[in-house]
């Protein structure tokens, strides 16, 4: 039977952000995934806050909140909209969530989170061996450029070195005379 996610990975992938470091996904789009308002996971959050230390979840700065409200539609204060910043959930934190919202969905949504940020995870592993096999090319081409700089030196040596009058081969009719 073919695997079909209630949400798409690629959705997830896109709502997953690097602040401070970390790989988060914010309140308000975990809400939306398992459609609950935001108010209503934050409230179960804070039921259970013993469960989510601060490398499983922690709230943005009014400064990280106004960066991301630019890059994306979040509502302004003071228009009927969120009054604080939001909070961060670490793939740890999204992993507990689930055993605070009693839902099928939440569960089956946090199996599809778990799969993108193992999807991320071996995406940046990929990257990082790309990386260190081009950082490899370089330094050798570096010394093969510094070998073919020494051959070319040579060569000019050669080419310019003052030319020698060469001995002529053979009989000589000049030195018979003598």
């Amino acid at each position: 039977m073919p695997y079909n996610p209630l949400v798409p990975v690629e959705l997830i992938e896109r709502r997953i952000y690097l602040i401070r470091g970390q790989k988060v996904m914010l309140d308000t789009h975990l809400a939306e995934l398992y459609q609950v308002q935001t108010y209503r996971l934050n409230e179960q959050v804070k039921r259970n806050r013993a469960r989510f230390p601060l490398d499983f979840m922690f709230q943005l700065t009014q400064e990280e909140a106004k960066s991301l409200t630019s890059q994306f539609a979040m509502s302004k204060p003071g228009r009927g909209g969120r009054r604080t910043p939001p909070y961060a959930f670490t793939e740890q934190g999204v992993a507990m969530l689930s055993t605070v919202l009693n839902s099928d969905r939440a569960i089956q949504v946090n199996i599809v989170i778990m799969r993108a940020f193992v999807k991320l995870r071996e995406l940046l592993s990929t990257h990082k061996a790309i990386l260190q096999k081009l950082d490899e090319m370089e330094r050798r081409c570096q010394r093969h450029d510094s070998q073919i700089k020494l051959i070319f030196d040579a060569i000019r040596k050669l080419i310019e070195a003052p030319a020698r009058p060469k001995r002529r081969i053979g009989f000589r009719a000049a030195e018979l005379s003598k």
